[in-house]
């Protein structure tokens, strides 16, 4: 009974039994497999994100420029817009100390000691706009304190505040004179009336 299975016998048996017993092994392990067109799939995926990617990035420093020239043109609109009010405010003034100024030293009731201190007043709101329009054409024609657009916007805009009330006191003085000649009229009218009593 010891040998019940020759030893030729015994070893085609055991052949067989790992021939039928091994590609159930490998299956139970579980062969790894890979699927290519995942891998590929996803890598053209990556591809696609990284240049939408970089078009971004190129849209957004586009968009960047843009903003900046905006920003620009603005800045040299609101310099033209500032100018030009301080032109258009600088030449109603001059006109109106030309003419005010005639019409009230022509008045026979200003005094002549007062025709000095009319004509000082009128004359020192002139030499300011002068002043001004010196010191903002030297802003204009060089690089003045090497100044960005925006603060030689802001200061062309505080100049133009500045004409208009310069224009203000003119309209002021000239409204003040007037009334002054006014009521020097009436008091002569007044003191040299015809009294039919």
């Amino acid at each position: 009974m010891k040998n019940l299975i020759s030893p030729p016998f015994r070893k085609i048996a055991i052949t067989l039994c790992l021939a039928f017993l091994m590609p159930s092994i490998t299956m139970a392990q579980g062969m790894p497999v890979y699927d290519n067109t995942n891998f590929i799939s996803l890598a053209k995926q990556l591809v696609e994100s990284a240049k939408q990617t970089t078009n971004l990035l190129k849209t957004v420093e586009f968009l960047k420029q843009q903003k900046e020239r905006i920003e620009k043109v603005s800045n040299v609109i609101q310099q033209l817009d500032a100018v030009s009010n301080l032109i258009q405010n600088n030449q109603q003034l001059y006109q109106l100390v030309q003419q005010d100024l005639q019409e009230i030293l022509s008045s026979p009731y200003i005094k002549p000691e007062e025709v000095d201190q009319v004509s000082e007043s009128f004359n020192e709101i002139l030499q300011r706009s002068t002043l001004n329009v010196n010191y903002i054409d030297k802003i204009l024609t060089s690089d003045y304190l090497k100044m960005s657009d925006g603060e030689r916007a802001a200061i062309l805009k505080a100049y133009e505040e500045t004409s208009s009330e310069m224009l203000a006191e003119v309209n002021n003085k000239t409204q003040r004179y007037r009334s002054i000649i006014s009521f020097r009229k009436m008091q002569d009218k007044i003191n040299n009336r015809e009294t039919d009593f």
